[in-house]
């Protein structure tokens, strides 16, 4: 008989994880650190959900954890005061080189080394905690559109920060810093116009009707 295999859990510090990525939506991690307040009046709630809520890390040089999804949630945990999360390894490249390392990172979409401004950076402009990931007011409009219905979530890596990506081109960020629920009213219109038909999720008007 088949037996699939069980994922290893490794409790590690939310300080020694390394980010994937330059930026996340603070408004975002807000939110989490609200939902985490709920779960914590009740102690066993708490570690209910940190239990079924792992960290996906592949591990890099020197055994190095590197978080390859939910930044936002590791940040909003850390600034909570959980000082351990519950990770699993999705890959173990501890093997190789710092360059292999990293190329193999690129190639196979566990890194996204864009900043704030949208801007191409090198692995070495990744931050070296989860404490330094810097805010992107696109990050999380893209994050809250998505929850209302601008689009529907996908298995694209990195599908959110395509959106952000594509709203930073059209809308200025001192207006979605200044009036975010008027930006996201502009968001939605446009992310039902045909200029966002290309990105993952898209939910725009059905001309077949």
């Amino acid at each position: 008989m088949h037996h699939a295999r069980e994922p290893i859990l490794t409790p590690v510090k939310i300080s020694d994880l390394r980010p994937t990525q330059i930026t996340v939506g603070l408004r975002e991690v807000k939110a989490k650190r609200k939902r985490w307040k709920a779960k914590v009046k009740k102690e066993e709630k708490a570690g209910k959900f940190l239990g079924t809520h792992m960290i996906p890390v592949v591990l890099g040089p020197k055994k190095v954890s590197y978080v390859i999804d939910h930044h936002h949630l590791a940040r909003a945990l850390h600034e909570e005061g959980v000082e351990q999360v519950l990770t699993t390894v999705v890959a173990d490249l501890s093997g190789l080189d710092e360059d292999s390392f990293w190329v193999n990172m690129d190639m196979r979409d566990w890194m996204h080394a864009y900043d704030d401004e949208g801007r191409r950076r090198g692995h070495r402009d990744l931050p070296k905690s989860i404490d330094k990931l810097v805010d992107d007011p696109f990050r999380s409009l893209a994050g809250e559109l998505r929850r209302v219905g601008g689009f529907a979530k996908d298995t694209t890596p990195f599908s959110e920060f395509l959106w952000a990506d594509f709203l930073r081109r059209r809308m200025k960020r001192r207006v979605v810093e200044a009036n975010f629920s008027g930006a996201m009213e502009t968001a939605l219109s446009l992310a039902k116009s045909l200029d966002a038909g290309y990105l993952p999720g898209w939910c725009g008007p059905n001309n077949d009707a």
